[in-house]
Order: structure tokens, then sequence, then C-alpha cells
């Protein structure tokens, strides 16, 4: 018995968050102007860097496969405290310009070939929908080099290892003060090829 169609069921509604995102024209991350609210975002790449090669675009009208997708929430949310409306807070844009920061610390990458879409949700869709983009694309700064999202640990605080996103992308301070890790930048592009050779050997 086919299982009929409700439009109404979680997932559903999850994908039509993560289909209006998509359809969104994407903008240079290093141009974005402060705006209102949380949700969700996908992050592409354009850049020469070697091992990104298969998901670079070189017309950005229209990128395919985001390097890294992310949400932003509320403060409060993950105690149950967002019933009401995020409209109130940049929180979407602060985590977007962290993102910025990050990017424009590391030595072998340039703002200017990152472009962004994000959406503003509602509170209670934007887990899904961040889970959702994340089995959609397997974007490789989410499920192979960890590290991107990650704050500044603080001090006395500094005893784990260091992210691989920075082994591979150095230039925050914060991480040079990480333990070194046994794997080169050379190990690490070799993880990305193989990474991307696998999903299109499953395509």
């Amino acid at each position: 018995m086919v299982e009929a169609y409700n439009p109404l069921d979680k997932l559903n509604l999850g994908k039509s968050v993560v289909e209006a995102l998509l359809e969104l024209p994407p903008a240079d991350l290093a141009s974005l102007m402060p705006f209102q609210g949380a949700g969700i975002y996908a992050i592409y790449y354009s850049g020469s860097f070697g091992p990104y090669q298969p998901i670079a675009v070189s017309h950005i009208a229209e990128p395919s496969s985001p390097i890294y997708v992310g949400k932003a929430v509320p403060s409060g949310s993950r105690k149950g405290a967002s019933l009401a409306s995020s409209d109130s807070g940049r929180w979407l844009f602060s985590r977007l310009s962290e993102h910025r920061d990050s990017i424009s610390a590391a030595n072998n990458l340039k703002l200017e070939d990152f472009h962004v879409r994000y959406l503003a949700v509602d509170d209670i869709w934007i887990p899904l929908g961040e889970a959702l983009l994340i089995s959609t694309f397997n974007p490789v700064w989410n499920q192979l080099i960890d590290g991107f999202g990650n704050h500044d640990p603080g001090a006395g605080r500094y005893n784990g290892l260091r992210p691989l996103w920075d082994v591979l992308h150095p230039g925050r301070h914060w991480a040079e003060k990480c333990k070194s890790r046994t794997e080169t930048v050379e190990d690490i592009g070799q993880k990305i090829i193989d990474f991307y050779a696998a999903k299109t050997l499953k395509a």
C-alpha cells in the first residue's frame, strides 16, 4: 500500500524550508549588511584552493554544493525558551560574521571567494532545516574537516587538539595555542580528494 503524501508531515515541512533557502540568490559573504532573525545558511566556495575544486564554482549565480551549512538559534533556545519571535536579534548575521572573521584570518583563503544563501526561519524549524541540508549535501567542512564553526575556548582550555580546519587553513590565533596534530596539510588535502571521489562514485 502506497502511503498518502502528507504535506504537514514534519519531514516534508522541513524540506520546504530547505527548498526556500535554495531558491534564494547567493550573496557575497564579504559584503553582508546587518539584518534581524535566526535561521539556516549554506556557504559556497569559488576559489582556487586545490582540494576544493570539485565544488568550486566559476559562475556563482547558481552554486550547487555548499562547503559548509549551519544554523543560528536565538539565545535560550536550547533551554526551550524561544517561543517568542526571534526577529529581535541579529543571530544569523552574527554567526555569519564569525565565519567571515575565520575565513579572513586564514592565510590561504580569500573572503571574496565565498558566497552564502541564508534564510530567517521560525525557531522550531531551524534544527531540522540544518540537518536536512547536511544529509543532502554532506558538506566537507561539516562532515570531514572539523573546526570551522568553533569558537575560542578561552584561557586555560587550549589542551585539546588543534581543529583539522586550522591545520589546513592556519591563521586563527586561538587555534595556534591548541596542541599540534600528527596530520599534515598534505594528509588532510588527500582526505578531501578521497572524500569527493567517493561522493562521485556514489552519485
